[in-house]
């Protein structure tokens, strides 16, 4: 005889103030939400902790095929919980930490996103670590860690000089002054600026459109984009051959051949 399950634990409470990452599905996108509006989605750990399930259980699932990343209320991410920094018992700690930048960057699948308010620092690197940003008109970006006696460690000096020019890129991290939609968008730092009541589905639609491709080569796509970042353009090539070799082969592929020469949608496996 099969004994009776025993009561299901309850989950340990979050303690006051802790915040939360929220997941919701759209179909094949992901949608997550950075939840402490009060403290301007500031990160703690738990939030750390629950962006990190997050992206493996996104990583994981072949039904995910595209990630939106927005924050609740005016801002999208203040970056780290400033408060909690002396909580460290040393610099070696703080340097070992589990970076959030780093974290998303371990995404798999393409990812948007929706900056919906101040991108600040840690917020900054964040979105800078999403493939594609949109911005609602009253969002900000900004480095300030410079004003508090340090800089960004999660990319945002590379990655901001990738995005927007070695020039704009001093500008933000010497200064640490913010700029605006306007100027993110003639800089490139976003694709496009939206009225912040469509943001969210603008973003989730855009997310769509990339879930509706083939998910494997979107996902060697986003492999290859960054490979142009990282690798000498003649290697970064070779790559790009070799992978649209392997994508070639792919039972999505030879599904996309038969639809375009039957006139008909393709339906994408991942396989």
């Amino acid at each position: 005889m099969t004994p009776a399950p025993g009561p299901t634990p309850t989950p340990a409470a979050a303690p006051a103030g802790a915040g939360s990452v929220r997941s919701e599905r759209d179909g094949h996108v992901l949608v997550l939400t950075l939840d402490r509006p009060a403290k301007l989605n500031a990160l703690t750990p738990r939030m750390t902790a629950e962006l990190a399930d997050a992206v493996r259980t996104a990583n994981a699932d072949d039904d995910v095929r595209a990630v939106v990343l927005t924050g609740e209320g005016r801002a999208f991410c203040a970056g780290s919980d400033i408060a909690g920094l002396d909580d460290y018992s040393s610099p070696w700690e703080f340097g070992e930490r589990t970076d959030y930048g780093d974290i998303l960057r371990g995404l798999h699948k393409p990812a948007v996103a929706a900056v919906n308010g101040h991108a600040l620092g840690g917020g900054l690197e964040l979105a800078l670590a999403c493939d594609i940003r949109l911005a609602a008109a009253e969002a900000t970006f900004a480095a300030p860690e410079i004003k508090l006696g340090w800089i960004g460690g999660s990319g945002q000096s590379a990655l901001l000089a990738h995005n927007i020019g070695a020039g704009n890129a001093a500008w933000m991290v010497l200064t640490g002054d913010p700029v605006d939609a306007a100027t993110a968008l003639a800089w490139g730092l976003v694709s496009k600026v939206t009225p912040r009541q469509e943001l969210t589905r603008e973003a989730v639609e855009l997310a769509r459109r990339i879930a509706a491709r083939a998910p494997l080569a979107a996902r060697t796509a986003k492999r290859t984009l960054r490979a142009a970042h990282t690798m000498p353009i003649d290697d970064a090539i070779a790559l790009e051959r070799h992978l649209q070799t392997i994508c070639f082969a792919t039972q999505d592929a030879a599904e996309g051949r038969a639809a375009f020469a039957e006139r008909r949608t393709p339906n994408f496996k991942g396989r």
